[in-house]
């Protein structure tokens, strides 16, 4: 006698596939190995080749932090270069 089976029990369901970080991740590990070989190259002994090794990885936060620097992003009012003007008083 021949069976047949049905969808629900002998069914094969395909893995479902989400594909996070797309092109970021290889810009990024390139961006990492440029800097590695920079400050690697530009170390005069051990310690500051392990320093430049720290400086690869978080050289994109370094990047930003400069970059707001420069725009003058996320200063307070103390901090802003402009002139600060008294209340006048009236009297």
């Amino acid at each position: 006698m021949t069976s047949i089976t049905t969808s629900e029990e002998g069914a094969i369901q395909k893995p479902n596939v989400v594909v996070h970080g797309g092109g970021s991740d290889s810009v990024y590990g390139l961006g990492f190995i440029g800097a590695l070989v920079y400050y690697i190259g530009q170390a005069r002994n051990f310690q500051e080749g392990v320093i430049g090794f720290f400086k690869a990885i978080v050289w994109p936060a370094i990047l930003v932090y400069e970059i707001f620097k420069l725009l003058k992003i996320g200063q307070s009012a103390e901090q802003s270069e402009t002139p600060q003007f008294p209340e006048e008083t009236m009297g």
